[in-house]
């Protein structure tokens, strides 16, 4: 189940470039906007709101954009049609794709998607046709450089006590998965014991592909193509 693509782990490892900053910025924002208008503005009551926002300052995004985005989904315009869309597609070697979007134009968004699948090679697939490669699940990663030998089986108990699925390694990091709703619960086991974590709600993939060569190349370029539309938010891919 804790199954990653290789292209995650080297676009984490990038970073994020000074020129791509502010389209991540709006990214951000736009994930506060959604789950405040879901969920209402309060993140000790409105889960998904609290890891948007935690998200947004782990990458520095200011307060005040913070501010201004949880108002815009509890606010005035409210009622505008920003929603979440979720798109599925196929790559080249046959690779399954997710692509993650917030929008309030699902044609344009959906127009921009299809044309980057068509231009590197791959095709935008119907609803459920490579979905079910995929399960929801909340996500925690916390570097294995922070959890000391000697406590790594105390804090592997507490997750297993809490709900957590799986525990296991990749990118110097311990990477456990949980069902979304038990989340916050295994994310308090990390949290009471004083160790750090990135927490999400991702798709994780069930069914992996491998995929090398040229068709490797171009899959990478696909996925890179899709990660700069502004209004798309996550990519996951189940080649590895």
């Amino acid at each position: 189940m804790s199954g990653h693509s290789k292209w995650s782990t080297i676009k984490r490892q990038k970073g994020v470039t000074d020129s791509r900053r502010s389209a991540v910025f709006t990214k951000l924002g736009r994930l506060i906007t959604v789950a405040a208008r879901l969920g209402g503005s309060d993140p000790a009551m409105n889960f998904r709101l609290r890891l948007a926002i935690d998200k947004a300052k782990s990458a520095n995004l200011p307060n005040d954009n913070i501010e201004r985005a949880v108002k815009s989904g509890t606010g005035a315009d409210k009622d505008t049609q920003t929603k979440d869309v979720l798109y599925e597609g196929f790559g080249p070697g046959g690779a399954a794709i997710l692509v993650e979007a917030v929008t309030d134009n699902g044609n344009r968004t959906a127009a921009e998607v299809r044309r980057v699948f068509v231009k590197y090679g791959g095709s935008l697939g119907a609803q459920h046709s490579v979905g079910w490669m995929f399960a929801r699940r909340g996500v925690m990663r916390v570097p294995l450089a922070s959890v000391p030998p000697a406590r790594r089986q105390e804090l592997e108990l507490a997750l297993i006590d809490a709900g957590a699925e799986d525990v296991g390694e990749a990118d110097a990091q311990l990477v456990i998965t949980a069902a979304p709703d038990r989340l916050a619960r295994v994310s308090r086991a990390v949290a009471d014991r004083r160790f750090s974590a990135e927490i999400d709600v991702e798709y994780v993939p069930t069914t992996i592909t491998t995929i090398a060569g040229a068709a490797q190349t171009k899959l990478y370029d696909l996925l890179e193509a899709l990660d700069e539309l502004d209004d798309v938010t996550r990519i996951t891919c189940n080649e590895t």
